[in-house]
């Protein structure tokens, strides 16, 4: 949000600020402003409890009381540029109390001006304290360079003397050249270069410095990139169950291999059905007795899923224009191996747990088992087709928010050790136990969902 620190939109508010009287219709003593001028001794909350303390700033739409003199002489309020509404009801001649306007200033003087009934401008020193940025995501956190990206969040303010910063790592700073925008909500830049790779980055403007919650390029608890050995046992982590999916390099890779769900002519009805195109499967075991994960191993010995209440499942997504995605939830589920493995059912691993072996029914066991939920192609009450124009975007999904059963009502049962990240299922299907769900019927589609670096990762 690009913020001019010019005199002319201070004089704009000063001449709008006389129009900013409300009134209550059941006042029984009409209010009539006062000559003369001003004093305001103090600046103090409106609770009562808190009338001892003394203010010198305060937050947007935060409530204010004045203390002085002749008060009702006050016909406009401005905090910096931004012009207060005034309620008569709530001055007297030693009183005024104000909301401090919701909008952000473009000129900062941290004063508050008081016009009078003569026009006479009477400034006093008070700070209109605004938030710190806060920084939520990166529209693709492995964008290529060249490639535009964006950044959301709130609270991105660039003023002309002190603009806005994004520092990654300890050495580098965006250039300047490469941001194309600053609006209050998000920032669209162009991924340079020399971009510096799995480092933090901190956002920085007049009011404050915020860490972002990601990294560019970030590989931290990667569990499948489809082309880097994983490090326990040495292998590329893919397909591990009973349906293939399609892992292939092309002209729309975004870093070497992908997974594909769903494929060329392959329709998703709209009331979600199952379909073996649309599941990838990754299950932890060797088919081994005593089973001991030698090539595939659980996904909680790949990456830390310890504190995973402060983590979030990650993955960069592309569908194409021509294939979208307008029916059947995506359900994403953890397992531990005594509810799925790779191996015979009875089998006891090397860690002393009794294996489930493969099986199609720990994901609808009708068991209270929590799992995400993403379905992006259906907003307000309506589905429709859903696609990301051709672009990789990552998704953001926090462990926390796997509390859904099968048929999309509130899981009873959620992670309670390390153990429950061993397997993994990613499947489209609208789960319902006898026929009842709370998941919505779609569109018929023939969605094609290229997937590439899942990774578990913290939230901040």
């Amino acid at each position: 949000m690009k913020i001019k620190n010019i005199t002319w939109s201070f004089m704009i508010a000063l001449t709008a600020v006389g129009s900013g009287f409300t009134s209550c219709a059941d006042q029984p003593d009409k209010f009539e402003l006062a000559s003369g001028t001003p004093t305001v001794y103090y600046i103090r909350p409106v609770d009562v409890a808190s009338k001892d303390s003394l203010l010198t700033s305060a937050s947007l739409q935060s409530t204010i009381c004045l203390v002085g003199d002749n008060l009702k002489s006050i016909k406009g309020i401005l905090f910096n540029d931004q012009a207060a509404v005034l309620n008569t009801s709530y001055i007297t001649d030693h009183t005024l109390i104000v909301s401090v306007p919701n909008e952000i200033p473009s000129v900062v003087t941290d004063k508050m001006y008081m016009i009078t009934t003569s026009n006479d401008t009477i400034p006093y020193d008070f700070q209109v304290t605004i938030s710190a940025p806060s920084v939520v995501s990166m529209s693709n956190e492995w964008a290529k360079a060249g490639e535009e990206v964006t950044i959301t969040g709130d609270y991105f303010l660039d003023y002309d003397n002190y603009p806005l910063e994004i520092k990654v790592g300890k050495d580098y700073t965006l250039p300047r050249e490469a941001i194309t925008s600053i609006e209050k909500t998000k920032i669209t830049f162009t991924m340079p270069e020399d971009m510096p790779q799995h480092e933090d980055i901190v956002i920085s403007d007049k009011y404050g410095s915020t860490n972002a919650p990601f990294q560019y390029m970030d590989n931290r608890g990667m569990l499948f990139d489809f082309d880097t050995p994983n490090s326990v046992t040495n292998e590329v982590l893919g397909n591990s169950g009973w349906h293939d999916r399609i892992i292939q390099s092309d002209d729309t890779s975004l870093s070497g291999n992908y997974m594909q769900i769903g494929n060329t002519g392959v329709t998703m009805d709209a009331n979600g059905k199952w379909n073996d195109e649309f599941s990838f499967e990754y299950w932890a075991g060797n088919w081994a007795n005593p089973e001991t994960y030698a090539s595939h191993p659980r996904l909680c010995d790949v990456a830390d899923f310890s504190d995973w209440t402060n983590k979030s499942l990650k993955f960069e997504m592309l569908i194409p224009a021509d294939a979208g995605w307008g029916a059947g939830p995506m359900q994403i589920i953890f397992g531990s191996p005594s509810q799925i493995s790779l191996g015979n059912a009875g089998v006891v691993d090397v860690n002393g747990v009794t294996l489930a072996g493969c099986n199609n029914t720990w994901f609808h066991a009708q068991n209270g088992w929590g799992r995400a939920i993403y379905m992006p192609w259906y907003s307000n009450s309506s589905a429709s087709l859903y696609d990301t124009g051709d672009k990789w975007v990552t998704v953001t999904i926090p462990l926390s928010d796997f509390n859904l059963e099968y048929d999309g009502n509130l899981a009873t049962k959620s992670f309670s050790s390390i153990n429950d990240f061993s397997s993994l299922n990613i499947f489209l299907i609208k789960g319902a136990y006898n026929d009842k769900s709370v998941l919505p019927d779609g569109v018929e589609c023939t969605p094609i969902i290229k997937i590439d670096n899942i990774r578990v990762v913290p939230n901040k």
